[in-house]
């Protein structure tokens, strides 16, 4: 069985679902939803999908889509991602599902109730480089675990523009939303859970933060670090500290040019890594996922983390 996918959106971000959806053998793309019938149809046209659709709710009636893509702003994924599971379609939630904790559980109970698969769009967690290095991590490469640090971040106004909905707080704008939110993966995947932490913010005009930081504590005396923002230049980068060495990896989130440094006593090893694309894998698992065939990467377990993880920092900077 191949996936059918509807899009619940005409976000840039679907250019790479859709892209993927063509080299994949589970999933296609077969109808996109917009508020506007001549937009979504003209979209339709020039991305080669069967329908396209003037409202999202018709997009939800069909009952040839199987799944559904949301790429909407954040302050409406929690409300589509349960209108798509109340009306029977799994669903693939860009990142990130929510600020909120609550929202996310009630979202999971949800799909748990019909049956259905539910996941956040986190596309970085099913690149090679990203298992790679928590193998490192976990054969001892660097000694015992002691700090994570991660960075990602980029001048948002002069790259899209001051009235990008990333800058408005209705829909769950800033950085930690849109940025911050990796670097929150990338600590929790390596260091765990946090047992304490602190959050720091800027907040710009529209009232969204674009510049925020957080130290968090963990497990077994790990400490993490990470820092995002809207206002500085385009900057990531994860680093991991052992006791013994080193991890470094320049491009974690975007991957654009795999590869890991193993740097200990002043000497850096290139650790090669496959490229592939992010996306192609976050699909295909998904589509496995719905079909029966292979587990899904990133369920409840992983999203309720992080929205848990998000609004502490929230709380502690406000």
């Amino acid at each position: 069985m191949t996936v059918s996918w509807g899009l619940v959106s005409t976000a840039p971000i679907n250019l790479k679902i859709i892209a993927a959806a063509e080299r994949s053998e589970l999933a296609q793309v077969i109808a996109v939803g917009s508020r506007d019938t001549a937009r979504a149809e003209s979209y339709a046209r020039e991305h080669g999908i069967d329908r396209g659709y003037g409202r999202y709710e018709t997009l939800l009636e069909d009952d040839e889509v199987d799944a559904v893509y949301i790429s909407l702003p954040n302050g409406l994924h929690v409300e589509w991602t349960i209108r798509a599971l109340e009306a029977g379609k799994h669903v693939l939630c860009e990142k990130p599902m929510s600020r909120h904790l609550d929202e996310v559980e009630r979202a999971f109970d949800l799909a748990e109730s019909r049956g259905l698969v539910l996941s956040e769009g986190f596309m970085w967690r099913h690149h090679p480089q990203t298992s790679q290095l928590v193998r490192l991590v976990s054969d001892g490469a660097i000694g015992a675990l002691r700090l994570v640090r991660a960075a990602f971040s980029f001048p948002l106004a002069i790259e899209r523009g001051p009235n990008d909905a990333r800058f408005d707080p209705d829909l769950d704008g800033g950085a930690m939303m849109d940025v911050g939110c990796y670097c929150v993966s990338a600590i929790r995947l390596l260091a765990g859970e946090p047992e304490s932490l602190a959050g720091m913010q800027s907040v710009g005009p529209s009232g969204v933060d674009v510049v925020f930081a957080g130290t968090m504590r963990h497990a077994a005396d790990v400490v993490s670090q990470f820092d995002c923002g809207f206002v500085v230049p385009r900057r990531a980068g994860l680093e991991v500290l052992g006791e013994d060495a080193s991890l470094f990896v320049p491009t974690p989130f975007v991957v654009t040019e795999p590869g890991i440094e193993l740097r200990r006593d002043g000497d850096v090893e290139q650790v090669a890594v496959e490229d592939e694309d992010s996306y192609l894998l976050e699909l295909d698992n998904v589509s496995g996922a719905i079909r029966g065939d292979s587990p899904l990467l990133l369920g409840r377990e992983d999203a309720v983390g992080q929205a848990k993880t998000i609004e502490a920092l929230y709380g502690s900077a406000a």
